[in-house]
């Protein structure tokens, strides 16, 4: 059977080639008929059926497409089917119920309703007890919507291709979009302080990335491209605002989503928490509480014990020394997704440093009390922690002395 399905695959790519379009047709439509669930086979018929101008055909097929990498898990592969099939038919209505019947929001005993979601706070963790339909996996974003915000979402997204090599968004460049990869790898490259440009890590289909750049403006942190040829998803801040006026919810789930990335994000690269299992790891997750700082409120304050371990979600603060004549020594600002007062928790130490917010900022704050219950009571965990604190202390010590650090690499 195998066999034969690449066969049919093979003649219907040799015919497309030679632009044969209705024997390359007949090829794929033998492989659907031998392989009903392959979705990459409906797909290729609906594309030919659309290039013959067989109109109402296409977009039928178009439709099985989508479901067929819907059941098979593949929500994304879907999500561009069906944005191909609305070129085609714009008031098409049935497939994106159908996606969001699988992938939105199902209310399962004790879940709350899709409707309950618009009055969550901002950045609030998103709740337990809904999802998808049993054997779907979940999905960002819309597994937490519902059929109406779901097909919005939808909608708004773009289909966007990049050849290999090319740049999907620039390090330092300014932000406005999020991406989900549909097809494809993709490189996380960065720029380092001593110069060089080196990639820190990969990003793999079904990878969502650049959230940041929907909750507020600024530039990208690392530049992202493509390895071979990808398909992408893109969803503007623009797009955003609009379907928050019809639907705030998206609003409410966009915030969440990036409140938990975040928070994950912590956890994966921080050398603090690498020793944490997942099941540890998102006990912490959920023990980090919300809170909105005032411009000018002080955090922490140098010389006293630290009460909490910070991560800092929106606006800046600056770490500042005060020297024995009073005069302040101001450090490098922190900006979103900065983490500090981890030096005092984990060496039992005063605050090195006053942190006072520039800005009205809002903050993920995680108490001592938690922080020694999650965290130092776990073995091993508190050597790795000590040596930790240790090397940010060391920065300190040369930030105070006048030697230069990196922006953004001083950690109070």
């Amino acid at each position: 059977m195998t066999d034969t399905l690449q066969q049919h695959r093979q003649r219907g790519a040799r015919f497309i080639a030679l632009d044969h379009l209705e024997e390359a047709l007949a090829e794929y439509e033998k492989l659907v008929k031998a392989a009903p669930d392959d979705g990459t086979g409906r797909q290729q018929v609906a594309e030919l059926l659309a290039r013959l101008g067989r109109k109402a055909e296409a977009v039928a097929a178009y439709e099985e497409a989508a479901l067929a990498w819907a059941r098979a898990g593949q929500l994304l592969r879907a999500i561009v089917v069906c944005k191909a099939l609305l070129r085609l038919d714009p008031g098409h209505t049935r497939t994106q119920r159908s996606l969001a019947d699988l992938y939105g929001w199902r209310v399962k005993p004790g879940g709350r309703s899709p409707a309950s979601l618009a009055a969550m706070a901002e950045f609030e963790l998103l709740p337990e007890g809904a999802g998808p339909s049993v054997g779907m996996p979940v999905v960002p974003l819309f597994s937490q919507l519902g059929r109406e915000p779901f097909a919005a979402v939808l909608e708004a997204m773009e289909v966007r291709t990049h050849p290999a090599k090319q740049s999907v968004v620039v390090e330092g460049e300014p932000g406005a979009s999020m991406f989900a990869l549909v097809e494809g790898t993709l490189e996380v490259v960065r720029h380092f302080q001593d110069g060089t440009r080196r990639k820190v890590g990969e990003l793999a289909e079904g990878a969502f990335f650049g959230e940041l750049a929907l909750i507020s403006e600024g530039p990208r942190l690392a530049s992202v491209v493509a390895a071979v040829p990808v398909v992408l998803l893109e969803f503007t801040r623009a797009k955003l605002a609009e379907l928050v006026r019809r639907h705030p919810v998206v609003g409410q789930v966009v915030q969440a989503f990036y409140r938990e990335r975040m928070v994950e994000n912590l956890l994966r690269n921080n050398p603090a928490f690498s020793l944490l299992k997942p099941e540890q790891k998102q006990a912490v997750v959920r023990e980090f509480t919300l809170e909105a700082v005032a411009e000018g409120e002080v955090l922490l304050t140098q010389g006293q014990e630290g009460d909490a371990f910070y991560l800092l979600l929106r606006g800046c603060c600056t770490p500042y020394h005060v020297k024995p004549d009073g005069r302040e020594k101001a450090y490098p600002e922190l900006r979103e997704g900065a983490v500090f007062g981890e030096i005092s928790l984990l060496l039992g130490k005063p605050v090195t440093a006053t942190v006072r917010a520039n800005t009205a900022s809002v903050v993920l704050r995680l108490d001592r009390a938690a922080f020694e219950r999650l965290i130092l009571g776990l073995p091993g965990i508190r050597g790795a922690l000590m040596k930790v604190g240790t090397e940010r202390l060391q920065r300190t010590a040369k930030l105070l002395s006048g030697r230069e650090v990196h922006d953004g690499d001083l950690r109070v």
